[in-house]
């Protein structure tokens, strides 16, 4: 699957690596001291080197980024993980990568914004995506829905899968919209039911079935 995708996977680890550029272009305007981390509160309660910031966090997610495409690579049944949403798990690193270091940026240069619209849209428009491919998805070991009842049984993976592909579609419609609410403990619970619920909806799909 890497080697069909070899000029993608490069593509998207540049892309993930691009705000190293950036950084690079405002290294002189950014503090020595950067904010990496926000509490609740929407005020930053972790910081790091500059050199951390610009360089550190893209080769991190570069990191996550290959890890991604190894473990999807040598999945058991890679064969069911169709092209098109291989290219979406090859999308997702490089667009957290863009949001979240040029939202460290632009927060450094004392701009205020609250992180909490920012992590509502991020997360939102990726369910959003995800939801619309999630449907698609056959059985497999890495992507997806993966409850041992989905897993042991194609029909239950169908059923969890459109269901869950639903759930995504509307938790990110609902954080999107809520983004200007600004509240971290919304976020988390909004974030989380469209994860909880195609479980819960595959094991009484289980439980009808036997």
């Amino acid at each position: 699957m890497i080697r069909q995708h070899k000029k993608m996977v490069v593509l998207t680890s540049v892309v993930t690596l691009l705000p190293i550029v950036i950084g690079l272009l405002l290294w002189k305007q950014l503090p020595d001291s950067v904010a990496t981390h926000f509490g609740a509160d929407n005020q930053p309660d972790g910081y790091q080197s500059k050199v951390f910031a610009v360089f550190g966090l893209p080769f991190i997610i570069l990191a996550v980024h290959f890890i991604c495409v190894v473990v999807t690579n040598i999945d058991p049944k890679a064969k069911n993980i169709s092209k098109k949403v291989f290219r979406v798990v090859l999308w997702i690193c490089p667009l957290v990568s863009l949001c979240v270091c040029n939202a460290i940026y632009v927060y450094s240069l004392g701009y205020q914004f609250h992180i909490e619209f920012v992590c509502n849209l991020l997360i939102g428009v990726l369910y959003l995506i995800l939801g619309n491919f999630i449907p698609k998805i056959k059985p497999n070991y890495t992507i997806g829905f993966r409850v041992p009842w989905a897993l042991c049984d194609s029909d239950n993976w169908y059923h969890t899968h459109r269901f869950g592909g639903k759930c995504m579609v509307i938790g990110g419609i609902v954080l999107i919209a809520t983004s200007l609410f600004q509240n971290i403990w919304i976020l988390l619970v909004l974030a989380v039911i469209p994860c909880i619920l195609p479980a819960i909806y595959s094991y009484l799909y289980y439980r009808k079935t036997i």
